[in-house]
């Protein structure tokens, strides 16, 4: 693995390690929300999930749209799928290594 690609894991597992984060994931599987929707369904105030959302798009696992006065946030198709291509990295290291033979 590549230091680019470990410091992107690195983003993308911080943002994921929140329970307010994790929460805003799972409402927008939902599809697209306003922040004013966002912070009511949450009960959290404005700021507090501004830097929640922040730390999801800064890590590609989120998108934002502004309209008017609003902005309206979305899940990013490209970020979830380099989260799936990490995974899938170490899914397949597990299929492939064998036993240490070091400790034996």
């Amino acid at each position: 693995m590549s230091t680019k690609q470990r410091v992107k894991a690195t983003v993308l597992f911080h943002a994921l390690s929140d329970e307010t984060r994790l929460e805003l994931l799972n409402r927008l599987k939902q599809g697209e929300q306003c922040v004013c929707e966002l912070t009511d369904a949450l009960q959290t105030g404005q700021s507090k999930l501004s830097f929640h959302l922040r730390v999801l798009k800064e890590a590609g696992l989120i998108r934002d749209r502004p309209e008017g006065r609003w902005m309206y946030y979305s899940l990013n198709q490209e970020g979830l799928e380099d989260l799936e291509d990490f995974v899938g990295e170490l899914k397949k290291a597990i299929r492939t290594s064998g036993s240490s033979k070091q400790c034996q």
